[in-house]
């Protein structure tokens, strides 16, 4: 990554660093603050840091003992220090379950975390308890940094398991009620359920981050947030069998930039309008990224259900597309909740902004709008689609848009022909 791209993300990440609810860290050259990021990757720290390694509290790298108690009570010392502190974990590959690391704590924020071994699950205990698999909750300042490995082996057993109705697999990494993070460089690969789940948390970085799954992998999400404010997700490669990442309700300020999507469903905004008393969306914007023959590109979806909420201020900017099903796609009539006629989930204020490349679809563009509540302020500008899929498909069929209940804005450039 270049030098000048991670100063930026770092700088923003430190501006907000708290203590509690009201002490500021001291300020520091944010230069410094790189270079000390890069260097809990190697374990370079001052002497003034605290070194907690998982294998002093007796975790076993040697991928068949169980050190799930050995990872919590690393963790619980570290919590628990006054002042600063590192978490190791060293190359090996170590066998855990189920993993709540929460607060309150008391160390110096942040929580460094030196991650260079491959974390593997013990046979069936994540499935069986419930539990997402790996929890950081209720504390401020953490940096998780270095080329360790998440694997939560969801090919064996959890994707054959997946139902209609059931509840949700175990996510590999799990981040609740947390300020002030910084995640570089980890991978995290076939993951039950999602990959990283956030909610309830405020001033994110996640960059240089490697997620995948097979295609074919269901409720695989790469990133998936909730009632979470100020997010960059960056330099990242995400393939899996869901989106690629997924904003729901309540998730505020995002920035996704210099993204490699696919396989998967695309950028998703949603599914909104699913729960009662949502929070509405805004302030996304997703540029400069490229989708490589993944379900969709650029998506907003929402159930037909009574429930309102609104979703607005949303870029979707420099995306290249590469043999995607529905590069552009506004669906309010995504799913239904019982007895719902329509989506009341208001859209507004939505720019879709330099995306070129080529579907397999005819139909490239779709806005399906709800009827009740019709989006508002939506627009199109300098968009190039080409048709790339069987040249028998659909002969009669033209390259085309499809429009309902939106009256679209239309700027510059616009293949397929825009809607009548």
């Amino acid at each position: 990554m270049a030098p000048m791209r991670l100063l930026a993300i770092i700088a923003i990440l430190v501006q907000g660093l708290v203590i509690g609810d009201s002490q500021e860290l001291p300020s520091f050259d944010p230069e410094l603050a790189v270079a000390k990021v890069l260097e809990v990757a190697e374990g370079k720290v001052g002497p003034d840091v605290k070194i907690f390694n998982v294998v002093d509290f007796g975790a076993k790298p040697d991928g068949a003992t169980t050190s799930t108690i050995n990872f919590i009570r690393a963790f619980k010392e570290a919590c628990n220090h006054n002042g600063r502190a590192m978490l190791v974990i060293p190359e090996g590959n170590f066998v855990v379950g189920s993993m709540l690391f929460s607060g309150p704590c008391t160390f110096q924020p942040p929580l460094m975390v030196q991650f260079a071994g491959n974390l593997l699950p013990q046979d069936s205990t994540v499935a069986a308890e419930n539990a997402d698999w790996i929890t950081f909750m209720n504390f401020n300042g953490l940096f998780i940094s270095g080329k360790g490995t998440i694997n939560g082996q969801g090919e064996k057993q959890a994707w054959k398991s997946v139902c209609e109705g059931c509840r949700r697999q175990s996510a590999n990494l799990k981040l609740i009620k947390l300020n002030d993070v910084l995640i570089s460089g980890i991978t995290s690969v076939n993951a039950k359920g999602f990959h990283m789940m956030i909610s309830v948390c405020s001033n994110f970085v996640i960059t240089n981050v490697n997620i995948s799954a097979p295609d074919e992998s269901p409720n695989t999400d790469g990133i998936h947030m909730s009632k979470t404010n100020k997010v960059r997700i960056s330099d990242s490669i995400i393939g899996t069998g869901d989106d690629c990442v997924s904003m729901i309700h309540g998730t505020t300020n995002v920035t996704i930039e210099n993204v490699k999507c696919g396989p998967g469903h695309g950028f998703s905004i949603g599914s909104l309008g699913h729960y009662e008393d949502e929070f509405d969306v805004f302030g996304i914007t997703v540029r400069n990224c490229s989708l490589s023959r993944t379900e969709n590109g650029a998506r907003i979806k929402t159930y037909r259900n009574e429930s309102p909420s609104k979703a607005s201020g949303i870029i979707f900017q420099d995306l290249i597309m590469d043999n995607v099903k529905n590069p552009i796609l506004i669906d309010q009539e995504y799913a239904s909740i019982k007895n719902s006629v329509d989506s009341k989930v208001l859209i507004s204020d939505v720019e879709f902004s330099n995306i070129r490349g080529t579907t397999v679809s005819k139909i490239a563009i779709i806005l399906a709008c709800s009827q009740s509540f019709p989006c508002q302020g939506i627009t199109l500008k300098d968009i190039h689609l080409e048709y790339s899929g069987p040249s028998d498909h659909n002969e009669d069929t033209p390259f085309s848009s499809n429009c309902t209940n939106v009256k679209v804005n239309y700027i510059g450039e616009q293949m397929p022909p825009p809607c009548a």
